[in-house]
């Protein structure tokens, strides 16, 4: 394991100024995306959409880094360049996701255990060849009335390490996703309740498998109660509960937190960040941004009924006020 190479690169995706782009959707996941906007759900308008938003201009200022899937990774620009070498040319990461989805968890009431460890170590290997430098490994935890069991945040925890290990001593940077979903009428205490366990017990594991977190990334959700839930928490509150909860449960060791988006509008998601970045503390860790949906919504909706230059240019747009929201500066007149 070359800690050093590790400790580097991930303190490079969290630059100040900077975050990750998450474009892994998967192939089904993408081609609903396109569906919706009135696209057809090809691998070459796949490849075309995510090439347009990789040719943008000075995307780089904001985006350290871009998560691929399987398919995207093997693709070329239109230049016929591959696309983790066009990235590294403009000085953004290439990364890949490297689980392989979720299934139900044996005899849960409907909880997910998220898949990809047999064959991690070859594919990692492979990945690396093809010029990644960052994995990112998804679990998913949701609330309501019987879950979240602690079977399931025990295994998805321990799955977790195992994933961050098997990476790192591949050469890669391995970003630790343990998702409290936003989906159900949960108060935002327990969102935060859960969370806290989640973390605590992930946490717990990677140190029982020797993952060394100074060349780990967390991505992690926010403190924010069920999208059903009709009392929803304003903004600062948002901020103040979710540095709280990252402060009882991260260790310091972590150089940076890329918050997950997970179904926030654009602004929201930015405007949330910011004020996080905002509060007069001084953070043991980066607080940055790994957005999907909160970078790219937009830009899909135009590269449907605009050109290519209009698509790029709201993605240039969410962007840059993720960029300003990273320092603080970010408010709701630049919208």
């Amino acid at each position: 394991m070359d800690i050093k190479n590790l400790e580097k690169i991930a303190n490079n995706l969290v630059s100040p100024g900077k975050g990750i782009l998450a474009a892994d959707e998967s192939n089904g996941t993408m081609s609903k995306r396109l569906e919706s906007v009135g696209i057809e759900p090809t691998e070459e308008n796949r490849r075309k959409y995510r090439v347009n938003l990789f040719s943008s201009k000075n995307y780089e200022k904001a985006i350290s880094g871009v998560i691929l899937y399987d398919e995207t990774i093997r693709q070329k620009m239109d230049d016929g360049v591959d696309i983790p070498t066009a990235l590294k040319e403009r000085g953004v990461y290439p990364g890949i996701k490297v689980d392989t989805g979720t299934k139900e968890l044996e005899g849960s009431f409907g909880e997910k255990i998220t898949e990809g460890l047999d064959g991690l170590s070859k594919r990692c290997k492979e990945y690396f060849e093809m010029g990644a430098r960052f994995t990112k490994w998804r679990a998913v935890i949701s609330i309501d009335e019987d879950n979240p069991s602690e079977r399931c945040i025990k295994a998805n925890a321990e799955s977790l390490a195992k994933y961050a290990r098997i990476c790192q001593e591949e050469g890669l940077v391995p970003i630790i996703e343990p998702e409290v979903l936003m989906d159900g009428t949960h108060s935002a205490e327990k969102c935060m309740e859960v969370t806290s366990k989640v973390l605590d017990i992930t946490f717990a594991e990677c140190e029982k498998n020797g993952v060394y977190l100074p060349g780990a990334l967390l991505k992690p959700n926010m403190i924010i109660s069920g999208k059903n839930n009709n009392n929803q928490i304003d903004r600062n509150r948002v901020a103040e509960m979710t540095i709280q909860c990252l402060t009882e449960n991260v260790p310091k060791e972590i150089p940076g937190i890329v918050f997950l988006s997970g179904g926030q509008s654009d602004q929201d998601a930015t405007a949330h960040l910011d004020i996080m970045n905002k509060m007069n503390k001084e953070y043991p860790w980066e607080l940055s941004y790994s957005y999907g949906r909160a970078l790219q919504a937009s830009a899909l909706k135009e590269w449907a009924v605009g050109t290519p230059e209009s698509s790029q240019n709201a993605f240039i747009k969410r962007a840059e006020m993720n960029h300003r929201a990273r320092y603080g500066k970010w408010e709701l007149e630049l919208e």
